[in-house]
């Protein structure tokens, strides 16, 4: 049985250029470990504040590697450098708000300042692409909120079916859409 491949890039200009250690990156491959019995495998990049760069490295993580979900951090605030939503944009069929507004209200819990954040996501192909935060422990805050939906999202994409940690976080899947890989 293949590997389920999840795409990881981390947007950051100093992580990316090793002024310092990629924590967020580490936080989301952490967090997924928890979530997730399904047997997967990280694709991780770790690239600069490039619009370009940024949809190159998604397109590729669907198109050629085949990631069912690709998840950035970093980028998503409001400075001129910030561009990971635009990028996210650029190479979505079709934008999913709801992720974004879900998290923004989560980490309204914790900040004032999360109505700054500009995280999205949105469907390329048959894959997800979600956009959370640079901070690891807005990371763990965000994707709570937003993970439980995931795995319905693939499953309704075609994508290969997650199975998740139910002690640690409950997917929602219709009831006779429950099943186990085979």
């Amino acid at each position: 049985m293949l590997k389920t491949k999840i795409g990881i890039i981390t947007v950051s200009d100093r992580a990316s250029a090793g002024v310092y250690e990629d924590e967020s990156g580490k936080a989301i491959i952490d967090t997924l470990n928890e979530y997730l019995n399904s047997e997967w495998t990280d694709l991780h990049e770790i690239i600069p504040d490039e619009q370009d760069l940024i949809e190159k490295t998604i397109i590729d993580m669907v198109d050629n590697q085949n990631c069912c979900l690709v998840i950035t951090t970093g980028g998503t605030g409001p400075s001129k450098r910030d561009v990971t939503p635009e990028a996210t944009e650029a190479v979505c069929d079709r934008m999913m708000p709801g992720f974004g507004e879900l998290m923004r209200s989560e980490s309204l819990k914790y900040v004032p300042t999360a109505i700054l954040s500009r995280q999205t996501a949105g469907l390329r192909k048959s894959s997800l692409i979600i956009n959370l935060p640079g901070k690891p422990k807005s990371i763990r805050e965000c994707l709570s909120a937003v993970f439980p939906a995931v795995p319905y999202c693939i499953d309704l994409m075609d994508g290969p079916f997650l199975e998740c940690n139910e002690d640690i976080i409950k997917p929602f899947r219709p009831k006779n859409k429950i099943k186990t890989n085979s």
